[in-house]
C-alpha cells in the first residue's frame, strides 16, 4: 500500500519528538550514506587527478592543521565533522580506561579508524554524547567484579564494582557495532577501517609487493598459539593444484618487468571468481583491498609463528580477526594488483622466511 503524504508526516512526527526513534533514526540514516558519501568522495578524488585527498583528509582529520582554502566547503566539513567526533570519542575513551585494569585500556586508534572508516562523509553527523558512548561500548564489555577494601582502622570488607574489559576479536566488535548501529558492515569496510588503522598506526603508506611490504607484514604481531603442524594443510584450489601452477617459487624472469627477479610463492592459474580455501586452521592476521602489488590479499596466522599468504584476489570473504579452519573459503580467483592474469599467488612463511609451497601442499 502506498504510503500518503499525511501517514509519512505522521511518521516522522513521531520519530522526531521520540528521542529513543529518533536516535535509532539517525544512526540508521548516518549508516546508510556514510558508504555511499564516502565512495563517492573516493571517486571524485580519483577523476580529479587528486588521488592524495583522501590521504590528506586523513591525516587532517587525524593530526589537526589547517585546511587550504580550495578544499571545497562541503569536504572541509566532513573534516571538521570528524574531528569534533574524535574529540568526543577520545574523552569516551579515557572515561572507559578509567574503569580498565592492569594498564589495559582501549585501543584509541581502532576505535577512530572504524569510525573513520564508517562515518567518514556523512551529510550532518548528528550524535549526541549517548551515541558516541554507544559506539565505544562496542569496543568492551563490563563485569562486576569483587575486591578487599581496608578501611582506616584495619578492617577488611568486600565491595563489588565494575570493570571494563576491551575486546580483542575485531569479528566481536564488528558484531556489537553491527547491533548497535542496526545494518550489516561490509567486508570492504572492515578492510578500509584496517588500512587506515596501519596508516595511522605505522605512518605513510603500507607497502602492497616486495621487500618493504615482507618488512611490514614480518613486523605484525603474532599469534602466541603454538603451531599444531602441517599434517591438515589443505590445497587453497583443491587436488587438481599441480596442473595450475604457472610459476614456481624461487628465481624467475619477472612476467611484468621481464628481469630476473625472486618468487616469494607459487602462482596457481584458475578462473576468476575460483574459491579460495584456508590451508591450514588459523586466525585471519589482515586483509587489505589495494591496486598495487599483492591487490586484494589476505594473509592468515596459524600459530608458532606460521602464516600463509592469499594474494590477487577478485574477492575477500573473511575479516581481520576471524578464525578460520582448514578448508574454509576465504576468497576467490581475481587478477588485482600486479598481475598478467587470473590466478592465486600462495606463500607460506615461517617465523619470516619463505618457504617453498610445494613442501607443505598435499
Amino acid at each position: 500500500m502506498a504510503l500518503t503524504a499525511a501517514a509519512a508526516a505522521k511518521i516522522a512526527a513521531t520519530v522526531l519528538t521520540n528521542e529513543k526513534l529518533r536516535k535509532t533514526a539517525g544512526w540508521i540514516i548516518a549508516a546508510i550514506l556514510s558508504p555511499l558519501i564516502l565512495l563517492l568522495v573516493i571517486i571524485c578524488s580519483f577523476m580529479s587527478g587528486g588521488a592524495d585527498h583522501n590521504v590528506q583528509a586523513l591525516e587532517l582529520s587525524y593530526y589537526g592543521g589547517m585546511i587550504a582554502g580550495e578544499v571545497p566547503e562541503a569536504y572541509r566539513q566532513h573534516i571538521e565533522d570528524i574531528r569534533a567526533s574524535f574529540a568526543i570519542l577520545e574523552g569516551n575513551i579515557a572515561s572507559i580506561n578509567a574503569m580498565t585494569e592492569n594498564g589495559n585500556g582501549l585501543d584509541s586508534h581502532r576505535v577512530k579508524a572504524i569510525f573513520y572508516s564508517l562515518f567518514f562523509g556523512a551529510e550532518n553527523l548528528r550524535m549526541d554524547s549517548s551515541d558516541f558512548q554507544m559506539f565505544v561500548n562496542c569496543f568492551v564489555q563490563y563485569e562486576e567484579r569483587t575486591r578487599t577494601v581496608t578501611d582506616g582502622n584495619g578492617h577488611e570488607t568486600s565491595e563489588t564494582y565494575i570493570a571494563a574489559v576491551p575486546l580483542d576479536s575485531l569479528p566481536e566488535i564488528y558484531a556489537s557495532l553491527e547491533n548497535t548501529l542496526g545494518r550489516s558492515i561490509t567486508h570492504e569496510e572492515r578492510a578500509n577501517a584496517s588500512e587506515i588503522y596501519y596508516r595511522v598506526l605505522y605512518g605513510g603508506g603500507i607497502p602492497t609487493y616486495g621487500e618493504e611490504f615482507n618488512t611490514w607484514s614480518n613486523g605484525l604481531p603474532l599469534s602466541s598459539a603454538p603451531f599444531v603442524g602441517a599434517d591438515g594443510f589443505c590445497s587453497p584450489l583443491g587436488e587438481g593444484w599441480r596442473g595450475m601452477v604457472t610459476s614456481e617459487f624461487g628465481r624467475r624472469i619477472d612476467p611484468i618487468t621481464r628481469q630476473p627477479a625472486g618468487h616469494t610463492g607459487i602462482d596457481l592459474g584458475a578462473p576468476t571468481g575460483t574459491p579460495i580455501r584456508a590451508a591450514l586452521d588459523g586466525t585471519v592476521q589482515f586483509v587489505r583491498y589495494k591496486a598495487t602489488g599483492y591487490g586484494y590479499h589476505l594473509a592468515i596466522d596459524h600459530g608458532g609463528g606460521f602464516v600463509t599468504l592469499y594474494a590477487h584476489c577478485s574477492k575477500i570473504l573473511v575479516t581481520e580477526g576471524q578464525r578460520v579452519t582448514a578448508g574454509d573459503i576465504i576468497a576467490q580467483v581475481g587478477s588485482t594488483g600486479k598481475s598478467t592474469g587470473p590466478h592465486l599467488h600462495f606463500e607460506v612463511r615461517i617465523k619470516g622466511e619463505m618457504k617453498n609451497p610445494r613442501s607443505y601442499l598435499p
